[in-house]
């Protein structure tokens, strides 16, 4: 039985994952104790099935939002609920079965050493990784390090990683951005303009066939798109913000 933690909790936004969300839960929760979950409007039948689950194992909750509201929009909610429940940080992974439950002890050891830092994945792909995400996701990274005058993140896209709840909350209320599949990067480049730093660690990523119950939400055009507009607010603000940042380079 793992002790559960009264610091940092597993957090993870789930819309319609199918069952794969099950597997995630249970390989989350043998390796962590708390485990949330944040159903964002999934029609696909599990909310009862994760819900049952929770009240099997009091180290599982679930929060169920009564319509789809992008994944941003979803770990606010986590980040609110783990604040009012006296959380400090969550690691937030993905339902589909792509991130590492192992690797979870191993980052919120860090995390808990480095309080005031972010702690992300830097993802090690497999031979199954489509060709397109592989180096779609290297211009995003680029753009990433430009915006924040290269302090390291490692990756911009990929959600496995543990976040420090207050100063995330504080930003995401304080704009109405980052609700959707643009919440990753923006998150990871307004952190750093708030000062967190970013420490990578590798962690492998699997990707599932279709066959294999994978699930892809993604949308090339449509969410290339939105993270398009996104970069371009983002290069924006690092122009307002580039005298402070170069100071704060400068001093190290």
């Amino acid at each position: 039985m793992i002790e559960a933690s009264t610091t940092h909790l597993v957090l993870i936004p789930s819309y319609n994952p199918g069952p794969k969300v099950d597997e995630t839960v249970r390989e989350a929760r043998r390796y962590w104790n708390p485990v949330w979950l944040v159903v964002d409007g999934s029609t696909d039948g599990s909310p009862a099935r994760l819900q049952a689950m929770a009240a099997a194992d009091p180290g599982i909750r679930v929060i169920v939002l009564p319509e789809n509201q992008g994944k941003g929009t979803a770990v606010l909610e986590g980040l609110r609920a783990a604040a009012a429940a006296g959380f400090t940080h969550v690691l937030t992974m993905d339902s589909d079965g792509q991130h590492p439950a192992p690797c979870i002890p191993e980052f919120m050891a860090v995390s808990a050493r480095n309080p005031g830092c972010m702690v992300l994945g830097k993802p090690v792909f497999d031979a199954a990784a489509p060709a397109l995400r592989v180096k779609g996701r290297e211009v995003s990274n680029w753009w990433a390090n430009l915006e924040t005058l290269w302090m390291g993140i490692g990756d911009s896209l990929f959600g496995f990683r543990v976040y420090p709840v207050a100063p995330l909350e504080k930003i995401m209320r304080s704009q109405r951005w980052m609700r959707r599949f643009d919440f990753d990067p923006e998150a990871v480049v307004r952190l750093a303009w708030a000062g967190v730093r970013p420490i990578n660690l590798p962690a492998p990523v699997r990707y599932f066939r279709a066959d294999e119950g994978g699930v892809s939400h993604f949308r090339y055009f449509r969410d290339n798109k939105l993270l398009t507009w996104m970069h371009t607010r983002l290069v924006i603000g690092f122009v307002l913000r580039l005298p402070g940042l170069v100071v704060r380079k400068l001093r190290g």
